[in-house]
C-alpha cells in the first residue's frame, strides 16, 4: 500500500518489511534499541492550547503520559512544544524519552529547538544539558512502545515528483486505501541528502491573538536547514472524532539544526529512509473543549 502510493510522488520508492536496525547507534542514538513491543500512539493537549492565545498552565510529563497510556517504561518518541515554566521561554521538543519504571530511572535523549537570542538562527540543544525533568507543554503528538528490536516497516524515497511532503504523501495514501478505517504509525526517518523547510516558534508567544493561518506562518520562524536530519513522525491516516492533529513531525541533528518539519527544499536530490510500526492502539489525553483547525500543518 505504501509502496504504491509513494511512487505517485517519488521517482523511486521501495517498502519491505525488515528487523529494526539498532537505535542507540550512529545516527539515531536513541536510549532504547527499537520502536517495537505494543505500539501505540497518544494526542496530548492541542493546538487551541496554543493559539489564538496561549494557555500555559497546560503542562504535561512525560512519566505520566506513559502511565496514562497503559504502558509504564514506555519509549517514546514525537512532536510537541516544550515547557514554558521549565526554560522560560517557547521552543519547540523533539522528545526522545525511556520513561521511568519501577526498576529504572528515565532517560531523556530529547532535543529543543529555539530561535537563539545571539544571530535569531537555530539554537539546538539536548534537554538532559539543562534540564532533569520530563515535561512538556501545551501539546505533544507521540509514539509510544516497549522500545523493543523487530520487525518495521522500511521506507526508501528518492526524488520527489510531486507536491506532497514525505509524511502526508504516507497518510494520504493510508487514508486513501483504508478509507474509514483510522490507521496510525510512528517511528523514525532520516533526510539523507538534500535540505528541508523547517520552522521553530518564537521564544515569546504571541502578544496578540492568532486567528488565521497566515498569522501563526507570520509569527513562526521558517528555516532551510540541511540533511541529515532525524525525524520523529506521528501519523493518524483520518481522525475518528477525537480532533486529533493527523500529522506531527520534528526533527533534530547532529549539527546543530532542527526544529518542525514541513517538506524538502531539494526535490531532485532528496533521499528519505524511514522505519516505521503501526500502532495498535489510540490514547487522546486533555482535549480542547473549545477547539478550530488554525496552525495544524
Amino acid at each position: 500500500v505504501l509502496q504504491k502510493g509513494l511512487k505517485e510522488n517519488f521517482a523511486d520508492a521501495q517498502v519491505s518489511v525488515v528487523d529494526c536496525p539498532d537505535l542507540t547507534k550512529e545516527p539515531f542514538n536513541f536510549p532504547a534499541k527499537g520502536i517495537c513491543g505494543k505500539p501505540r500512539i497518544a494526542d496530548v493537549g492541542g493546538v487551541p492550547y496554543l493559539i489564538p492565545v496561549v494557555q500555559k498552565e497546560k503542562v504535561y510529563d512525560l512519566n505520566t503520559v506513559a502511565k496514562d497510556i497503559e504502558l509504564p517504561g514506555a519509549f517514546i518518541l514525537g512532536a510537541g512544544a516544550a515547557s514554558s515554566k521549565v526554560l522560560g521561554i517557547n521552543a519547540e521538543f523533539i522528545p526522545i524519552v525511556q520513561t521511568k519504571s519501577e526498576k529504572k530511572p528515565a532517560v531523556n535523549g530529547s532535543y529543543i529547538a529555539q530561535i537563539n537570542p545571539a544571530d535569531k538562527g537555530c539554537l539546538l540543544e539536548k534537554y538532559s544539558s539543562k534540564y532533569s525533568d520530563c515535561e512538556f507543554g501545551l501539546l505533544a503528538n507521540l509514539y509510544a512502545s516497549e522500545g523493543q528490536p523487530g520487525k518495521v516497516i522500511e521506507v526508501k524515497a528518492n526524488g520527489r515528483t510531486g507536491e506532497l511532503n514525505f509524511v502526508t504523501c504516507l497518510r494520504q495514501t493510508l487514508e486513501k486505501h483504508y478509507g474509514e478505517k483510522p490507521v496510525g504509525m510512528g517511528g523514525t526517518f532520516i533526510i539523507q541528502k538534500g535540505k528541508a523547510k523547517i520552522h521553530i516558534m518564537p521564544p515569546e508567544f504571541s502578544a496578540c491573538p492568532l486567528n488565521t493561518d497566515e498569522d501563526v506562518n507570520n509569527w513562526l520562524k521558517f528555516f532551510e536547514m540541511k540533511a541529515p536530519l532525524i525525524c520523529q513522525p506521528v501519523i493518524v491516516s483520518r481522525d475518528p472524532g477525537f480532533d486529533l492533529r493527523v500529522e506531527h513531525t520534528h526533527c533534530f541533528s547532529h549539527h546543530g539544526e532542527g526544529g518542525h518539519y514541513h517538506q524538502d527544499t531539494s526535490p531532485d536530490s532528496v533521499q528519505y529512509l524511514g522505519y516505521f510500526q503501526p500502532a495498535e492502539l489510540l490514547f487522546r489525553i486533555d482535549r480542547p473543549r473549545e477547539t478550530h483547525l488554525v496552525g495544524r500543518d
